[in-house]
């Protein structure tokens, strides 16, 4: 008998990696694969034939909009230190959908006009529309990670800046849409392999960046600061899953996991044929 992807999960996903009460992030392995039971080899083909399941539902929910204006949306929210594959769960997981359904954004240091408003003022503007995935690349958390370990602002608005963001999700979650925050968690020898291969590259030097070594100097200080991210904002209606990121291959099928999950509970509808199927069959075939 073939063994499925399902089969491999020997528990949900969605639960292993929720950030839970009493969670602290420096029990989490790296390298580990948490509830997969198979290896890169088995990981990879999973991911392929998880790619048919999440696409197909993603059509589901994206068509059903077009007739039912509270379908919900979903938002995927991506952090984690440099270099530790989020560009590669765009490409290999939401690279697998359509993309007329998905509004990715990538949030980069805020431009002047942006620094005038509050910081969640930029964010607000990307939220998806009903039927849409969107995909934030970094988001409104790093206004408290960067703000709180490079002291860009002050406790005190770094304190404020997190109820605005519990308030800014929970609004979000009362509209219809489901947040999926994942932290994708690598060690610092394995982002210093990952940058050091861009040095080593030239064609991956375009991805290279001198401040990371900078930020890497952070590192516990970030660790900190993540961890404080995840008491102050994992939710029921927006909770965290920190995912072990050193094998690429089990971080973009964890994430695809999740993703599928948020969609089967969804349960998008193909919508309902509004005109006489019978009678337009009749007159395309008298064409």
């Amino acid at each position: 008998m073939t063994t499925t992807s399902e089969d491999r999960w020997t528990a949900d996903p969605g639960e292993l990696l929720r950030v839970s009460e009493g969670f602290l992030l420096a029990d989490v392995d790296p390298d580990a694969t948490p509830g997969y039971d198979g290896r890169k080899k088995e990981g990879r083909r999973d991911l392929l034939a998880g790619a048919e399941q999440l696409a197909a539902l993603q059509e589901r929910l994206y068509a059903q909009s077009s007739a039912d204006p509270s379908t919900p949306a979903v938002l995927l929210v991506l952090q984690a230190m440099d270099s530790a594959g989020k560009g590669g769960i765009v490409r290999h997981v939401i690279g697998a959908t359509d993309p007329q359904g998905i509004r990715l954004k990538a949030f980069k240091k805020p431009t002047p006009e942006e620094i005038e408003h509050d910081f969640l003022w930029r964010v607000e503007k990307e939220v998806p529309d009903p039927g849409y995935i969107g995909v934030f690349d970094r988001s409104h958390y790093e206004d408290v990670l960067i703000g709180a370990v490079r002291e860009l602002a002050p406790p005190a608005e770094v304190a404020r800046r997190f109820e605005a963001i519990n308030d800014f999700e929970g609004r979000l979650a009362a509209s219809g849409t489901r947040l999926v925050k994942v932290m994708l968690h690598i060690s610092s020898e394995e982002q210093r392999a990952r940058l050091m291969e861009r040095l080593e590259r030239p064609d991956k030097h375009w991805k290279y960046n001198p401040g990371d070594v900078d930020e890497r100097q952070l590192w516990p200080r970030y660790m900190e600061a993540f961890q404080t991210v995840f008491d102050r904002t994992s939710t029921s209606q927006a909770p965290w899953h920190v995912v072990p990121a050193n094998a690429k291959w089990y971080a973009r099928l964890a994430v695809q996991a999740l993703l599928v999950a948020t969609l089967e509970d969804i349960d998008p509808r193909w919508p309902a044929a509004t005109y006489d199927v019978a009678a337009e069959k009749r007159r395309l075939a008298a064409t």
